[in-house]
């Protein structure tokens, strides 16, 4: 496996790039969609908004959203992963 700068990514177990699928959860707020897609867009800039899964919790007090973006190395997937965490929005990345 390489990343698109060609060295190895012998760690990885995903194959780059390929479409892969993070699940974020937060408080159901207004704006948490959008500023949840805007961030994919960062890390991904052909990122398709259209394909992003909802899922309510049971109580509504908490939205979980799929956001599928395209891989293309680990690094990618790490920050991305780092910059959604660390966002006062979110609860939960998976």
């Amino acid at each position: 496996m390489s990343t698109p700068d060609n060295t190895p990514d012998h760690d990885s177990l995903i194959t780059y790039p390929s479409s892969f699928p993070i699940k974020v959860m937060g408080f159901k707020t207004d704006g948490l969609v959008h500023t949840l897609t805007e961030i994919a867009r960062q890390f991904d800039p052909g990122f398709d908004a259209s394909v992003v899964e909802l899922r309510e919790s049971k109580g509504g007090k908490y939205l979980g959203v799929t956001l599928t973006v395209t891989a293309t190395s680990r690094a990618q997937l790490d920050d991305l992963y780092r910059v959604l965490s660390s966002h006062p929005m979110v609860k939960l990345v998976l």
